[in-house]
């Protein structure tokens, strides 16, 4: 007995493309000789953080934008999203003269509520978390007659989304996997139904954070948990779609899951090499082929960048924690005299050595030192984790007694 069709076909994610061609990016998806270098395998990123709202979602909110009955238009639409879909639905409803009603979550951070009424739309903030969001977005269209454009759970938008599989296997025919970022499965569903029909063979496979294992969990039949805040907050959700899971059972060929600290590397690792910007969700795929490199060993693997939109205060903590990982910011409690002197003699020593002290604490009180003590709380910027050892081993000689705090801020995989 045959399996029932699919809700999105090939043929739709092409007229999607076709509809689209000129209106979004064709972002580039070229290979990266110092990720493969350091993965073990041969990496092509797909940028998508180069739309011009740095995200792909704009693909998805557009096609069902123009799928619009010029009625339908008229009343116009509201979304609930807490980033990426706001943006790519006011940005692409402004272009269309389509009013815009967006529900974003209280917390919401207040760039991107400026981002997204900038671009037209009516910003409406309601709930603590995005489900009561959504049970507002869906009052106020029942009650306006506004059209719910749904951020995953739509034909239009699984098929817009799809379209950036299309791209990457023009770029790079030969490609044997694509990792996927997964939330509520819009994505990874269009680029499934693309890749599959063009190359069946193709692995094809999802990433989600642990925090948030709701598709893998609903594909195992397992009851759906979520955990804490995770910096992945684009693919944190707790509702898979209806017609994304079917997708997903279907075409996808596995499911994966990666920690926060490994996200958080890679969003560290794509900045410093490929020099540009990932949000937590867009750099699951590269902490996935990282945590599991035997995996990935030899292959071809397209990685799918999906977004740019992080918080400039977090993305200043991920380089701070990255130096801190790679031990070339290091944090020393020396013991010392108290007395006039010793600190500037400190302060030579780590100089002479070529180390730069970033923050530094005299702490008199809370200390188990000798009354006539303190503790000297030192955050030192170093070359290397080699260059750190110099510069504690300078202090050392000179008869300071020095405490190296813990540089690992996680523990590693084993």
């Amino acid at each position: 007995m045959s399996n029932p069709p699919l809700p999105v076909s090939p043929a739709d994610v092409a007229a999607a493309a076709a509809l689209l061609k000129g209106h979004v990016v064709d972002t580039p998806c070229i290979p990266s000789r110092t990720l493969s270098k350091i993965c073990g395998c041969e990496i092509w990123v797909k940028f998508e953080n180069l739309q011009f709202t740095a995200s792909f979602k704009e693909r998805g909110a557009l096609n069902r934008l123009t799928a619009l009955t010029a009625e339908e238009r008229k009343r116009g639409v509201i979304a609930m999203s807490a980033g990426n879909h706001a943006q790519g639905v006011a940005y692409h409803a402004g272009r269309l003269g389509i009013p815009a009603t967006i529900v974003m979550p209280e917390g919401t951070p207040f760039i991107k509520v400026e981002h997204t009424e900038n671009f037209g739309a009516k910003v409406i903030l309601h709930g603590k978390v995005l489900a009561e969001s959504q049970a507002e977005a869906l009052r106020l269209a029942e009650q306006e007659g506004y059209i719910f454009v749904a951020p995953y759970d739509d034909t239009h938008v699984i098929a817009g989304q799809g379209t950036i599989a299309l791209e990457m296997l023009a770029a790079a025919p030969d490609l044997d996997v694509l990792v996927v970022p997964i939330g509520g499965g819009g994505l990874i569903s269009g680029i499934a139904v693309a890749a599959k029909a063009i190359k069946p063979s193709l692995d094809i496979i999802g990433v989600q954070v642990a925090s948030y294992p709701s598709m893998r969990q609903a594909l195992r039949g397992e009851p759906v948990t979520i955990g804490d805040e995770t910096i992945a907050e684009g693919i944190a959700v707790k509702n898979v779609g209806t017609l994304t899971y079917q997708i997903v059972k279907e075409l996808v060929d596995d499911v994966v899951l990666v920690e926060d600290w490994e996200v958080e590397q890679a969003v560290a690792l794509f900045l410093s090499i490929e020099k540009t910007v990932a949000e937590g969700a867009g750099a699951v795929g590269l902490a996935a082929v990282l945590a599991d490199q035997k995996r990935f060993a030899g292959k071809k693997v397209g990685l799918v960048l999906s977004g740019g939109n992080i918080d400039s205060r977090l993305l200043a903590s991920v380089i701070m924690r990255q130096l801190v990982h790679e031990g070339r910011i290091i944090s020393l409690k020396v013991g010392i005299s108290d007395r006039p002197g010793a600190l500037g003699k400190i302060d030579s020593l780590v100089g002479e050595a070529g180390g730069n002290i970033i923050e530094a604490m005299h702490q008199r009180l809370f200390t188990t030192a000798n009354i006539k003590a303190a503790e000297l709380e030192l955050t030192i910027e170093c070359r290397s984790p080699q260059h750190a050892d110099k510069v504690i081993a300078s202090l050392n000689e000179n008869g300071f007694k020095v405490q190296q705090m813990e540089r690992d801020l996680v523990k590693p995989r084993p």
